[in-house]
């Protein structure tokens, strides 16, 4: 009789742990739903504003490599910047290429010749670069990789160069 007892009090037990499991699992379960929901909304938020700069244009544009063409300026530019913190006088020597999409309709317009423009673009390049500080180009180069692709494609009023890179970068 007292293993009869042990055993029913057992398997009221099982049962009793199988219903707190499953309202449990249920509890949880509808839980992780809505936080996976939100986390998924607020991920698709901050996609959409890494996608777009302040002035609500894309900055990240995605050409295939078969449809970019280089331009690089012959010539490395010294530049002399604006003078910082320390007062002295700062020079910062680059050489820029530009990337071009090929498809387009501005690169069917200025692509092709643009070697043609090439002192136009230096000044756009001397200007934005010469408007900063060594402090602040160091501390943020991209910001003015973006603000030289911006008055670059303002002076062709199209957005076919959509990159530009520096190389052989020097400073004093």
């Amino acid at each position: 009789m007292k293993k009869n007892l042990i055993s029913i009090i057992i398997l009221a037990l099982l049962i009793v742990n199988i219903i707190l499991t499953s309202i449990m699992m249920l509890s949880v379960t509808s839980t992780n739903k809505k936080t996976a929901d939100m986390v998924t909304s607020i991920a698709s938020a901050l996609d959409m504003e890494l996608a777009k700069d302040a002035s609500g244009e894309e900055e990240n544009v995605e050409v295939e490599m078969k449809n970019t063409a280089t331009y690089d300026i012959v010539d490395a530019m010294t530049i002399p910047l604006k003078r910082g913190a320390d007062g002295k006088d700062h020079y910062y020597v680059v050489s820029v290429s530009l990337a071009m999409n090929i498809k387009d309709k501005g690169y069917k317009t200025y692509g092709e010749t643009i070697a043609e423009k090439e002192s136009l673009i230096k000044n756009e390049v001397i200007d934005v670069i010469g408007s900063y500080t060594l402090e602040e180009i160091q501390a943020d180069t991209e910001a003015v990789k973006k603000d030289v692709l911006k008055r670059v494609q303002d002076l062709f009023d199209s957005e076919f160069i959509y990159q530009v890179a520096f190389s052989d970068v020097k400073w004093s």
